[in-house]
């Protein structure tokens, strides 16, 4: 399969942002009451990340090691200044509904991810492909939840009314809560899709990042070297079996003999003092 293509499919399903690497939880909980809030939430970050993309690929070599990670943000931080401006002056109404979540596109972990782990070790080229499908993943997941919300929530899909659901509709799926637990169907979903792959032998990556608590998979793990979470098992040293027969001389009960035996004179020479004294009390009270 061509690189670039496989990047693409790559972000689409084998590693979807949402359902797979179980990133950008934020904005995938906060958003998505409706399904047109997810396309503008997933699209606004599709061309940040494609952008930001490009321009670290581009300058890949350019910027210094030390100051990577604030150097993307820099990056990051401009596209997401240019998109939220264009968003408020031709979708005002998509901008209100986004709200804050727009400015926090910066500090989305799916693109200093993607920059830190992908963007910056590549050319431009499968850089600006693994941009567009990490992205699009992202806005098939925060689509398909919101779709889900909005029909059992507000018995609609895109805000056009669907009759029968429109009069029994759960308020609830509409809510915070309604988020995590439609969220949670659609991973229980995609794990039986994990296992039937499997049993086809064709599995799909397992989930990355700090939730499954292993930073050697961590698409940051080279921007927080020396935080590990992993609890490193210590190497366990091979015994030899003849060194196992043969006896050990125990060489702490003579040290323990000789401390209890120095502590037995030392009890007795307190003793003796402690009876020398009670003689000159008595004797003392006698002359007395």
């Amino acid at each position: 399969m061509n690189k670039n293509i496989e990047r693409l499919v790559n972000g689409l399903w084998k590693e979807n942002p949402t359902f797979v690497l179980m990133l950008g939880m934020c904005p995938t909980l906060a958003v998505t009451t409706s399904a047109i809030n997810g396309i503008g939430m997933g699209l606004s970050t599709t061309v940040v990340l494609v952008l930001s993309n490009i321009m670290i690929s581009a300058l890949r070599n350019l910027i210094p090691d030390r100051v990577r990670m604030p150097a993307f943000i820099v990056v990051v931080a401009s596209f997401v200044t240019i998109v939220q401006f264009l968003m408020q002056g031709f979708t005002p109404s998509l901008y209100a509904s986004l709200g804050i979540y727009i400015p926090l596109i910066v500090v989305n972990c799916i693109i200093l991810g993607r920059a830190e782990s992908y963007a910056s070790k590549n050319p431009v080229i499968p850089s600006l492909f693994d941009g567009v499908g990490m992205g699009l993943g992202f806005t098939v997941g925060l689509t398909f939840i919101g779709i889900v919300r909005e029909v059992l929530g507000n018995g609609s899909v895109f805000d056009i009314a669907i009759k029968p659901l429109n009069d029994y509709h759960i308020t609830l799926f509409g809510l915070a809560p309604g988020a995590f637990i439609v969220l949670g169907f659609l991973v229980a979903v995609m794990n039986v899709v994990r296992r039937k792959m499997e049993a086809k032998g064709r599995p799909l990556p397992e989930v990355q990042g700090c939730l499954a608590g292993d930073c050697t998979t961590c698409t940051l793990s080279t921007a927080c070297t020396g935080k590990s979470m992993v609890h490193v098992k210590p190497e366990e040293i091979p015994v030899n079996p003849k060194d196992v027969a043969k006896p050990v001389p125990n060489t702490n009960v003579e040290v323990k003999h000789a401390d209890n035996q120095h502590n037995t004179e030392d009890v007795e020479e307190a003793g003796r003092a402690s009876s020398y004294a009670d003689e000159m009390l008595e004797g003392k009270g006698e002359d007395e």
